[in-house]
C-alpha cells in the first residue's frame, strides 16, 4: 500500500478544527485543547487498563458507549485523578461548558486530563477557558492542540497518512503525549485520532483495539502504567468512501491505514522517553503465539539490567536471557539466538565470540536494533523501548516541584 504522508497532524482529515491555548492551569505553556468535528462522528475509545482510573477516562467511557462524538476536550497540568466526586462532577462540567460553546450534546464530547495526580482540577480558569478555546477553533489549530496536551515532553507528537479506499482519498491524523510512565496497557499516554473515513462505529472501534495493541500497547519507557490513558478516535466521513460495515478490503486497507499512523506516534513517545538516551527496537522471532512473544518482549525491554546495560553500551547479552527467563512464557533456552544489529552474539543460548569493539559502537548509537529468535513458532513481535539514565531518576525525582 502507498501511504502519503502529509501536514496537518489532528486536522489535516476532512471535517475537523482544533486549537491549543493557555487557560492558566499552568504557568505560562499551553494547557488546553480542543479537537471538534464539523460533523457527527463515528467514535472509540482504549482506555488504561490500571485498576485507578481517572475521572476523565470514567466519564469518557460513559459518553462513548453509543460510538459516537463530536469533540475531544484534554487539559494538562492536572490529571483530575484520586479526586472522588468532585472530580467525576468536574470532569462533566468541563464537556457541559465545552457543549454549550459547540451547540452539541455534553454525551458527544470526550474529555481527557494529563498531569499531577490528587489535585483538584482549577475550574476557575477552565469555566473562562472552554468558552473562549472554542472560538479560537481552526483548520491550522492542530499544532497548537498537540502542544496544549504536553506534560513533560519535549516534542511535539503529531503525523497524518492519506490512502485511497473505495476510490476516495483517506486521511488519518492524529496527535499524542507521553514521556514517563510509558509501559501497557496503556501508559501515561494520550492519543487522539481523526479521519474523514466513513466507517462504522463497531468496526472503528474493532480497528482502534487491534492497532493500539501493536502500537501504543507495545511500548515501553519504565515499565509504569498511568490513570488517565487513552487513545479515542473519531471518524466523520467526510471523504465520501462508501461506509465501511464488514471487514472488506476497504476495512483492511482502512486498518493499515490507522496502524501507520499510530505505529509512528507511539514511535515518537518512546523516543522522547523521559532521560532516554537510545531507542531500541526489539524484534522477537519464531514466537509461539503473538501473545508470547509480547510478553517476552515487554519482559526484555522492562527489565531495568538490560536498560541499564543500553545506557552504557554494555553487550551483556545474558542479561536478556535472563529477563526472558523471568517472564511466564515456557521456551527453550537452548534455542535463542541474540542479536545487536547485525552482531549476533549468542547462538543456542550460549555466547559467541564476537568482536567487543564491534558491538560497543552498535550500542552507542541513538537507534539500536536487538532480535530474539525463539526457534518455537511462526509469530513475530516488534516493540520499542529506551534505555534508563540517570536523568530519568532526575526528572522524576522532583516532577511536582
Amino acid at each position: 500500500m502507498k501511504f502519503h504522508k502529509v501536514e496537518g497532524g489532528i486536522t489535516a482529515a476532512q471535517g475537523f478544527l482544533a486549537a491549543g491555548t493557555h487557560c492558566g492551569i499552568k504557568k505560562n505553556k499551553r494547557d488546553l485543547a480542543l479537537v471538534f468535528s464539523e460533523t457527527p462522528s463515528a467514535a472509540a475509545g482504549v482506555y488504561t487498563q490500571n485498576r485507578v482510573q481517572a475521572a476523565p477516562v470514567i466519564v469518557s467511557r460513559e459518553h462513548l458507549v453509543g460510538g459516537l462524538a463530536r469533540a475531544i476536550l484534554c487539559n494538562s497540568g492536572s490529571a483530575n485523578a484520586c479526586t472522588g466526586e468532585q472530580g467525576l462532577h468536574d470532569a462533566r462540567r468541563m464537556t457541559e461548558l465545552a457543549a454549550k460553546a459547540l451547540g452539541i450534546a455534553a454525551k458527544e464530547i470526550v474529555v481527557a486530563s494529563t498531569g499531577v495526580i490528587g489535585e483538584y482540577l482549577p475550574m476557575e480558569v477552565l469555566e473562562k477557558g472552554i468558552p473562549e478555546i472554542a472560538g479560537q477553533l481552526s483548520r491550522d489549530g492542530g499544532r497548537e492542540a498537540a502542544e496544549a496536551i504536553m506534560t513533560t515532553d519535549l516534542a511535539l507528537k503529531e503525523c497524518a497518512f492519506r490512502l485511497v479506499i473505495g476510490g476516495q482519498s483517506v486521511t488519518v491524523g492524529g496527535m499524542a503525549k507521553g514521556s514517563g510512565m510509558i509501559y501497557p496497557n496503556m501508559a501515561t499516554m494520550l492519543a487522539f485520532i481523526t479521519t474523514d473515513a466513513a466507517i462504522a462505529p463497531e468496526l472503528l472501534a474493532k480497528a482502534l483495539r487491534y492497532t493500539v495493541n501493536r502500537s501504543y500497547n507495545l511500548i515501553t519507557v519504565d515499565g509504569n502504567t498511568s490513570t488517565n490513558d487513552m487513545a479515542v478516535a473519531l471518524a466523520n466521513g467526510a471523504a465520501g468512501n462508501q461506509t465501511i460495515i464488514t471487514e472488506s478490503e476497504d476495512y483492511h486497507r482502512f486498518l493499515a491505514l490507522l496502524q501507520r499512523v499510530n505505529t509512528e506516534l507511539a514511535q515518537k513517545i518512546v523516543r522522547d522517553g523521559e532521560g532516554a538516551t537510545k531507542f531500541i527496537e526489539l524484534t522477537v522471532k519464531r514466537a509461539p503465539s503473538y501473545a508470547a512473544g509480547k510478553v517476552m518482549a515487554m519482559g526484555i525491554l522492562n527489565s531495568t539490567l538490560v536498560k541499564t546495560a543500553f545506557f552504557g553500551a554494555d553487550a551483556n547479552w545474558g542479561r536478556i536471557l535472563s529477563a526472558m527467563g523471568q517472564t511466564d512464557i515456557e521456551f527453550y533456552p537452548e534455542r535463542v539466538d541474540v542479536f545487536l544489529g547485525e552482531l549476533q552474539v549468542a547462538r543456542a543460548g550460549q555466547g559467541l565470540r564476537f568482536d567487543e569493539a564491534r558491538a560497543k559502537e552498535i550500542l552507542k548509537n541513538k537507534d539500536i536494533k536487538l532480535t530474539v529468535d525463539l526457534k518455537m513458532g511462526g509469530e513475530t513481535v516488534t516493540a520499542w523501548g529506551t534505555d534508563l539514565s540517570h536523568d530519568y531518576v532526575s526528572i522524576n525525582a522532583s516532577y511536582r516541584s
